[in-house]
């Protein structure tokens, strides 16, 4: 994920409330996986602390060895400095990430169509069964990507510090040949979240971060 040559960074204060300081900018596609917008990446939508790139790198590489045909795509992440993050409420120091659930049409693995109309994708709705049109969500592939980010997070001393599904696609992810991890590691939000994660599911890493005082002027050392 060309995060091997990222630079060190440094994060400050909270998801919700935070700045971040030598952020990176994700690459656009890898063997599994690819962006959600070349838009974003252009209005710098997708820049993290340089570990969780590490991390995503890791994680993807290990679903590629289980999941050859699966397809990944991340969503938004955050600003090269971090701070307010319209519209989320969290996204603020470099440890949050969107991922869009991994899916399959008709002929297998798929990338959900992503346009300024459907707001790249987050305006997508699916049902309870996880369908959308022609797509369906693919939960094995869902849940492998989980565990394997959880795995690559401690890998690289860091861990899952809270993850956001849509409520109803919890049997499936626990039911999956992944279900028994899952359930004993992945801190799942247990409230439900102010907006749906049907169409995708929020990762916060936890890292150890520097007070919010102590961050530089527009978030830069």
């Amino acid at each position: 994920m060309g995060a091997h040559a990222a630079p060190a960074s440094q994060c400050y204060g909270g998801v919700s409330k935070g700045r971040l300081a030598g952020g990176v900018r994700l690459p656009v596609a890898g063997p599994n996986f690819s962006a959600y917008s070349a838009e974003a990446i252009a209005a710098g939508r997708t820049h993290v602390h340089a570990t969780v790139a590490r991390i995503m790198a890791h994680a993807y590489a290990g679903a590629l060895v289980p999941l050859p045909s699966a397809r990944f795509v991340y969503g938004e992440t955050g600003m090269a400095n971090g701070g307010p993050f319209a519209p989320h409420k969290t996204h603020q120091n470099g440890l949050s990430v969107d991922f869009f659930v991994p899916v399959r049409d008709a002929r297998g693995a798929a990338a959900l169509p992503a346009s300024a109309q459907n707001r790249y994708g987050y305006d997508i709705e699916f049902d309870a069964d996880g369908r959308y049109q022609g797509y369906r969500i693919d939960f094995a592939a869902y849940a492998e990507h989980l565990y394997q980010l959880d795995l690559a997070a401690r890998a690289h001393g860091a861990a899952l510090a809270l993850v956001i599904v849509d409520p109803r696609y919890m049997p499936a992810l626990l039911s999956s040949a992944r279900g028994p991890w899952l359930r004993k590691h992945i801190p799942f939000m247990r409230a439900r979240p102010w907006v749906r994660h049907d169409e995708h599911y929020h990762v916060d890493f936890k890292l150890a971060c520097a007070p919010l005082h102590a961050a530089p002027a527009g978030g830069r050392r």
